[in-house]
This record gives structure tokens, C-alpha cells and sequence, in this order.
């Protein structure tokens, strides 16, 4: 009833019979430890290669419950073996971060996988846990990550290219063979903007757009690219995408002041009014001139920053 609440309360009213009266009642709601650890996963996998080195960490999958409070805090416990170990990893909302330490060398020639247990247990009174197997595979060596051909790729695109165009193409090579020497491409921790204008093909490393882009939005992008091998080993590369102007915007004039009626004994050179002319497009695109057409004893004089009076020549 409370939701994320660690306590909440709800509140009445009791009529009471002989004598007659009304009674406020507020009952106060506490969270109840009735909901177990549980894992998005009945099983884990875990690749580490034969190369790792003692010592080094590998994140577990956390665990999550559906109450609040200290009967939603979590600890951990791994069974017992002897090529591995639990460490806690605190995280910046607070949470404990499950990770596996590698205890001595692997040889994948010798024993190519393990299983073990990881136990979630939370923090209420009694305790309630949640299991998950964990199977950790020994990969063989792969000792060449990729390697693209330049650190940044830069391209220019008009902003009314459609969908689907090809803006430029990344390449990573892996010296290694099989599996660990086979690459694909991602993106590498980019916002869902950047997905939603431009895509990249996991197997031939072509960017291409995906929405529309516009100048007067947003002119340039830089966003991060990944290259993965079969062995998990990862190389990173920049992408830098200018976007170049189109003149797709028609310019805006703006009336700033009017005056009407003008008294007809008005002298030469009276401002009659005062506009202002506006082109969202740049350089030569956003450049405007302003003219007045027809017959009119008005002319039309450039003030500043896109400003023109309109002002009388004679009666």
C-alpha cells in the first residue's frame, strides 16, 4: 500500500452509538519483509579469460526487492571455491555492487568452466534470500584487442539528406583469428538523441542517419563508437558530424512599429515604421535584403541588425 514508502498511513473517521460522537482514526502502515531477493535471470554467464590476472574484479548482476527500507537492503554471499571470491562494491545511490574476484590463474585447457552460487539476502527480521547460478566460462587467450584506423572520424552531411543516407564508414581490425579475431560495432554510451538520428551497422561499420537533421537545431555531433571482438576485448573512436547548412528557412519580417495615420504635412524623412527582417539560415543563406515594391512615396532605409525603416520621400 505504501509503494516506495518505508511508512504511510491512512485515516478515518469512526462514528460511535451511545453517546454519540466521531472519532478520528489514522492508522499508520508499515512495510511488511514479504518479498524475497529475486534476479531479472534464473542464470548468469561470465566470460573471463585465461589471461586475467588474480585480483582482477568482474560485476555481478544485482539483485532487487520489492521492499522498502532496511528489508530492501542486500548482501551477498558466493559458494566456496577456490579459484574465486565475493567483493562489495558501493554504489552512489548506496547499494552494494556484487562483484567476482579471480583468485588465482585460469587454465582453460585444464577446466574450461565453474559454477557457482551467488545468495542475495536482505536486510529484514526473519531474513529472505534469493539465489542465482552463476556459470563462468574460460575463454582462450585474446591477447590483440581491435584497433580502428583513426582515433577520430569526421564527416559532413547536409542537414536535408534523407533517411538512411550514408554519412561515413569506421573500420577496426583485430589481429587476432576465429571468434576473438571477428568485430562488430556499436555505439558506446551515447544518448537516445543520438540514436534516434543516426544508426551504425554492427558488421560493415556504416553511420548513417535515421531522422531529420536540422542545422538551426544543432549543428554538430560528436559521439563515442565501440569495436568488440569475440573475446570481450573493447576499442573505442570518436565521431564528429558537421552538419551543413540548406537554405530551408524563408526569411520573417516583424512589424517593431506603426505609425497610421501619418499627418499629411509630415516632413521628408519621417519614419513611418520600423521592421525587423530575421533568416534562421547562416552565411549566405541567413543574409537578407529588403525592398519595398509598387508605386509609394516610401523608401526603405537599412538600420542595424536586421532593422529597416520605412520612412517618407516626399508627399
Amino acid at each position: 500500500m505504501c509503494g516506495e514508502s518505508a511508512s504511510c498511513s491512512v485515516s478515518f473517521e469512526a462514528l460511535v452509538h451511545n453517546p454519540l460522537n466521531v472519532f478520528h482514526v489514522e492508522v499508520a502502515i508499515q512495510d511488511v519483509n514479504d518479498n524475497s531477493p529475486t534476479f531479472s535471470k534464473a542464470a548468469l554467464e561470465l566470460e573471463i579469460g585465461e589471461w586475467s590476472t588474480p585480483g582482477t574484479h568482474f560485476p555481478l548482476e544485482m539483485a532487487r526487492d520489492a521492499d522498502v527500507g532496511s528489508n530492501s537492503l542486500l548482501t551477498y554471499q558466493l559458494t566456496s571455491n577456490p579459484s574465486f571470491s565475493l567483493a562489495m562494491k558501493e554504489t552512489p545511490d548506496g547499494s552494494q555492487q556484487p562483484d567476482i574476484v579471480l583468485e588465482r590463474a585460469l587454465d582453460r585447457e585444464k577446466l574450461s568452466s565453474f559454477e557457482v552460487v551467488l545468495t542475495a539476502l536482505d536486510g529484514g527480521d526473519p531474513v529472505r534470500s534469493g539465489t542465482v547460478q552463476v556459470r563462468i566460462n574460460v575463454t582462450d587467450a585474446n591477447d590483440n584487442p581491435p584497433v580502428f584506423s583513426k582515433s577520430v572520424y569526421e564527416a559532413r552531411v547536409g542537414e536535408n539528406v534523407p533517411a538512411g543516407s550514408l554519412v561515413l564508414q569506421v573500420r577496426a581490425t583485430d589481429a587476432d583469428v576465429g571468434s576473438n579475431g571477428q568485430v562488430s560495432y556499436s555505439f558506446s554510451n551515447v544518448p537516445d538523441v543520438i540514436r534516434a538520428l543516426f544508426s551504425v551497422d554492427s558488421e560493415s561499420g556504416e553511420v548513417r542517419t535515421v531522422g531529420a537533421l536540422d542545422f538551426e537545431e544543432k549543428s554538430k555531433y560528436i559521439f563515442g563508437l565501440a569495436a568488440s571482438d569475440g573475446g570481450g576485448l573493447v576499442a573505442r573512436c570518436k565521431v564528429q558530424i558537421d552538419v551543413t547548412d540548406e537554405n530551408d528557412n524563408a526569411p520573417e519580417i516583424t512589424i517593431l512599429s506603426l505609425s497610421s495615420p501619418v499627418p499629411e504635412d509630415a516632413p521628408a524623412g519621417t519614419v513611418v515604421a520600423l521592421l525587423k527582417v530575421r533568416d534562421k539560415d547562416s552565411d549566405e543563406n541567413g543574409q537578407v535584403t529588403c525592398e519595398l515594391s509598387g508605386e509609394s512615396p516610401l523608401s526603405i532605409v537599412a538600420s542595424s541588425s536586421g532593422s529597416y525603416k520605412v520612412t517618407f520621400r516626399f508627399l
